[in-house]
């Protein structure tokens, strides 16, 4: 059974392209490259790795753990007893250095993590996040990344379960956001440091998800990024903020709830008015709006979130953003949208601000062209997200001049919303049929399916957006207002289609509307479906 909110239950925030070493070193200025593009040090540590180990088995580990262990204990003792006196100790420092380099050798065979977390050496690598000297702890934090690379660990959950498990228990949250407090941005290595930090974050949630909840309960890595986010000069850390802000956001209503009593609705909304009246200057840039857009939206599912969106003018500044007609115009649509699902006094604040004439220009079609929303699919979300935003208006505003006011859209230019209406509903209609016909052939053709998938199917295909637009119909309808009904009767005519055929697809929604909002919202929807089942 799914809920009312279909669209709105997820983002479908798929995790951004990540830098990869070539970029960072370029970036921090510090590598020399081949004519190829090989990094030359990359070269050097692989050839040396190559003529010290040979095979990399249980004995090369136990070899390489031991060696570290040694000079980490030398430092250790080094440290203590010359506290005051750095040349005693900095040749140790240089060794654990190298030991350190050694350990990466490691992420060759993740299959042998077990064994490394066997011999209790996670407390010794973790242990030195907190070391004096900074560049052992960036050291930790590079060969982290590397241990927990995702292209190191696909194919090996088990271990990759087991490491992360044991880096867990150790602290390493803890560890790496304390970490981060004392990283200087200005400094290329400790820039590094940072990224592969919030990489190594990355990594452990794509292991463990119950990592992205665990992080922001126990650190106060939530405050970091904000804190990054809030800064007006882009770089590539502040978008890497803001795709792992959207991250831990994505799936967790505990971190919805949590980042927005830290005030996190209003900083979102900030660092989205900078882009009000301009569009990003680079691809890089773009993907961090995209980020900044999702993470409003993750924000704007729990309900006290909304109210803080529209205290925080967050209605109007996304109204602004779309008659600007920047880049940035259907990611304000799709906030409205969330914004507004079930919550009624958006849904005023909207038509009070004069959002119909924006919001109704857009379900014309009457979109901002330039090369990138020219795509069919661009267009398509646009128009999907446009029609869940009216069905949000009818659903939020049940009387008075507001509603008037939304019902005198659709009579205005002849009812031209209403023939565009109709067209849609036909070509959804249509995309929901060719869909039905191809699921009855799969199952002829001996494809076991079952009725829930079967439904999600028809949903993903253009179901839902075409429910919608049968529950909008149904508002006009239920009016009662004579010229709107004889513009649909007359349509549906020359569509060769009957008032049934939109009571079938009231009927299909109203039979899957589940309770995820409880029995008693559940119970309401319904009831409210059938009343328009019962006006048609």
């Amino acid at each position: 059974m799914l809920s009312m909110d279909h669209r709105n239950s997820s983002t479908n925030y798929a995790p951004k392209r990540k830098r990869d070493d070539s970029e960072l070193a370029l970036e921090n200025g510090d590598a020399a490259f081949t004519a190829d593009g090989i990094d030359l040090s990359l070269l050097e540590a692989v050839e040396k790795s190559q003529n010290s180990i040979e095979v990399l088995d249980l004995r090369t580990v136990k070899k390489i753990v031991l060696s570290f262990e040694r000079r980490l204990r030398d430092n250790l003792e080094a440290r203590l007893k010359y506290p005051d006196q750095p040349d005693r100790f900095a040749d140790s420092e240089v060794e654990l250095h190298e030991e350190i380099e050694k350990l990466k050798i490691l992420a060759g065979g993740p299959e042998l993590y077990p064994e490394l977390v066997n011999l209790n050496t996670i407390p010794s690598i973790l242990g030195l996040l907190s070391h004096d000297n900074t560049d052992i702890a960036i050291d930790v934090v590079g060969l982290l990344q590397d241990l927990t690379d995702e292209d190191v660990l696909e194919d090996n959950d088990e271990p990759a379960r087991v490491l992360v498990d044991s880096l867990v228990e150790n602290n390493i949250l803890e560890l790496l956001v304390q970490n981060l407090g004392r990283l200087n941005e200005s400094d290329p290595d400790e820039m590094t440091a940072i990224y592969n930090t919030l990489a190594t974050i990355e990594n452990m949630i794509e292991v463990k998800p119950a990592v992205a909840e665990l992080v922001c309960e126990r650190t106060k890595l939530l405050r970091w990024l904000l804190g990054k986010i809030k800064v007006r000069e882009f770089d590539s850390n502040k978008q890497y903020a803001s795709e792992i802000l959207a991250i831990l956001l994505q799936n967790s209503t505990a971190n919805q709830k949590r980042l927005g009593q830290m005030n996190g609705v209003d900083v979102v909304l900030q660092a989205v008015a900078l882009y009000k009246s301009r569009d990003p200057r680079s691809t890089d840039e773009e993907e961090m709006l995209e980020n900044l857009f999702d993470c409003l939206c993750c924000l704007l599912m729990p309900m006290e979130n909304k109210e803080r969106f529209v205290n925080a003018e967050g209605v109007e500044l996304m109204i602004i953003i779309m008659k600007q007609k920047k880049s940035a115009y259907r990611s304000a649509i799709r906030a409205l949208d969330f914004a507004m699902t079930k919550y009624p006094p958006a849904c005023e604040r909207f038509v009070d601000v004069l959002g119909l004439k924006t919001a109704f220009a857009a379900f014309m079609g009457k979109i901002p062209v330039n090369k990138k929303n020219k795509k069919e699919s661009y267009q398509e979300e646009l128009e999907e997200r446009v029609i869940s935003l009216i069905a949000s208006l009818f659903g939020g505003i049940l009387r008075g001049s507001r509603r008037e006011r939304v019902f005198s859209k659709f009579v205005e230019n002849e009812c031209e919303k209403i023939d565009r209406l109709m067209e849609l509903y036909v070509r959804y209609s249509d995309r929901v049929k060719a869909e039905t016909e191809r699921l009855d052939q799969l199952e002829f053709d001996d494809l076991e399916m079952d009725e829930e998938e079967r439904y999600n199917r028809k949903l993903e295909s253009g179901l839902y957006t075409l429910q919608l637009i049968a529950v909008i119909l149904g508002h006009l309808w239920s009016s009662e207002h004579p010229r709107m009904r004889a513009r649909i009767e007359l349509l549906l005519k020359q569509q060769k289609l009957t008032k049934e055929d939109v009571k079938d697809i009231l009927q299909e929604y109203h039979d899957n509307i589940g309770d995820l909002d409880g029995p008693e919202d559940k119970e309401r929807a319904q009831s409210k479906i059938q009343r328009f089942i019962t006006a048609f």
